[in-house]
């Protein structure tokens, strides 16, 4: 049976959420794509602008109050995800006192950073800051830098001389033994009552274009990668990286990251995880 139009989803255009999209209206999804980078799309999600998106976990538990989680998916990794770094001309534990250039776009790897340095380094006096200048001009610069998304692909393909790459899932997993969830899917409240149905099937829709995607990557990661500026082989080996699922482990580390959050003044509160039903 096919769904009457109606969802506005968000759409990040980064490499990691096609999986999610590119086979989605093939499955049944008849609403609309908002793009956005995750900092544009929490706004307009907790705005009411959006109905569903892919969002900052770190924006869900900042409002976890307007929002319920759509099960079983999510945008995370087991050990490295080639896609949020740290660039650093010296290692991690020698970074006391000095400012890291931040990325305005995802709040979710910013406070994953401060989690890192604070409980990880026993840094207290790292401060960050969103700079005027191109973060790639200031990791060529040797300057220390934080930089996520299709962008982090691409300047970790081509690292400058002088500079170091940190991988800052690959640090949580080797920290902790668990993945770490960058985004979730979320569901403003204010639309559980209008579109009841296209709810109840979206899940299943985002599962069956996920594997659709991933039985056979190339062809789609022949018509994105000239665009992303990334070779063929990297975007595959990536979707391969990215973990989809939101499990038992998935809940416990999100669990872990805002204890640590509030730990450390990050949040007010521990949000309650609550699923659409």
């Amino acid at each position: 049976m096919e769904l009457s139009a109606g969802l506005t989803l968000g759409y990040i255009p980064y490499l990691n959420c096609i999986p999610f999209f590119h086979h989605l209206k093939e499955n049944g999804f008849h609403g609309e794509f908002i793009t956005g980078v995750p900092s544009e799309l929490n706004q307009m999600l907790q705005q009411g602008r959006l109905d569903v998106s892919p969002s900052s976990s770190f924006e869900y538990a900042r409002n976890w109050k307007k929002y319920l989680l759509l099960p079983g998916h999510s945008i995370s990794s087991f050990g490295r995800v080639k896609s949020v770094l740290l660039f650093s001309p010296v290692d991690l534990s020698e970074l006391s006192g000095r400012e890291i250039s931040i990325t305005g776009e995802s709040a979710t790897s910013i406070n994953l950073l401060r989690i890192i340095f604070r409980e990880f380094y026993n840094l207290h006096n790292v401060t960050d800051t969103v700079p005027d200048l191109p973060i790639e001009t200031l990791i060529r610069e040797r300057k220390p830098a934080l930089l996520i998304g299709d962008r982090a692909l691409r300047l970790a393909g081509q690292l400058p001389s002088g500079m170091q790459v940190f991988d800052l899932g690959e640090i949580w997993y080797q920290q902790t033994g668990l993945p770490f969830v960058f985004a979730l899917w979320m569901i403003h409240r204010n639309v559980l009552d209008r579109f009841p149905l296209e709810l109840a099937a979206l899940g299943e829709q985002l599962q069956k274009s996920q594997r659709q995607l991933m039985a056979d990557l190339y062809p789609v990661a022949k018509g994105v990668a000239e665009a992303a500026g990334l070779d063929i082989e990297t975007v595959v080996n990536y979707w391969k990286t990215i973990d989809y699922q939101l499990e038992a482990e998935h809940l416990q580390s999100l669990q872990l990251f805002f204890e640590l959050c509030v730990k450390y003044n990050l949040l007010d509160e521990k949000p309650e995880l609550n699923f659409l039903q």
